[in-house]
């Protein structure tokens, strides 16, 4: 049974989805314990703003964590934040489990009545508790907890005469820039022309398995046979297969700390 409060809750809802809102909203109204919507935002922007205006502050934050214009989380950058929040979240309860603790609470869409009263009943106990708020630095680590893993490709389609082959990143050992044309090279041996720069690349690839050595190769861990001191503080990589007409495949002096580090992880 929900504990009773000598003054309804005031609630500030942010959500970009008006749908949802006007749902949550609704779901407010019905609790046994009264609960005042004082404000709606839909971006990190408007929620700013009203946070700055209304007073006193709101008793809870109801907050959606992708927002049109980025992530809630970015609220507790701007401002000193000490209303309890309970998070309303698609995400998968098993990677929001650091929701539970210093007075922070999540809802997994769409929302159940039952789960809304029961986070309000903790919030209402937590509240007469004088439960410690929590802080920003758990926010931060949670939102690497939240945030989803970022896929990379994992196979290339090239043109093998009037046929498409598709190559698994797996067995790719590097790529190599030359006369306008990037070619991708198979640990076999074999090249394929491929309709992507370097720098395409670099952000469609896992930064951990691949290195950009200098304008013209990207390679994979694996490819790099051998690394030789070279000139100028520079390094040489002699990679496997060979790189086309032998070239030298350096790498830039400016890359040599980052490329060492990355070989170190």
């Amino acid at each position: 049974m929900a504990l009773p409060l000598t003054a309804p809750l005031r609630a500030l809802i942010v959500e970009d989805e008006p749908l949802a809102a006007s749902r949550l909203a609704g779901l407010l109204q019905k609790q046994p314990q009264p609960v005042q919507v004082v404000g709606t935002a839909e971006s990190v922007a408007e929620a700013e703003a009203l946070l700055r205006t209304v007073q006193p502050a709101p008793d809870v934050l109801f907050l959606d964590i992708h927002l049109a214009d980025g992530l809630s989380f970015e609220l507790f950058e701007r401002l000193e934040i000490r209303s309890p929040v309970i998070f309303t979240t698609a995400y998968d309860k098993y990677a929001l489990r650091a929701f539970k603790v210093n007075s922070v609470d999540y809802l997994l869409k769409p929302i159940a009545p039952e789960e809304l009263t029961a986070a309000l009943t903790k919030l209402q106990r937590q509240r007469e508790a004088a439960a410690p708020q929590f802080d920003a630095a758990l926010l931060a680590r949670v939102l690497q907890q939240a945030q989803p893993a970022k896929e990379y490709k994992s196979r290339f389609v090239v043109r093998v005469g009037e046929h498409l082959k598709a190559i698994p990143v797996e067995q790719i050992a590097y790529f190599a820039s030359l006369e306008k044309v990037t070619l991708l090279h198979t640990r076999e041996g074999r090249r394929f022309v491929v309709d992507y720069t370097l720098e395409q690349l670099e952000q469609l690839l896992d930064p951990t398995e691949f290195f950009r050595l200098n304008r013209a190769y990207l390679a994979h861990a694996e490819a790099i046979h051998d690394i030789i001191h070279y000139t100028n503080s520079r390094l040489q990589t002699i990679l496997k297969p060979a790189a086309p007409d032998n070239d030298t495949v350096l790498v830039s002096r400016e890359k040599v700390a980052t490329f060492k580090a990355w070989l170190d992880r």
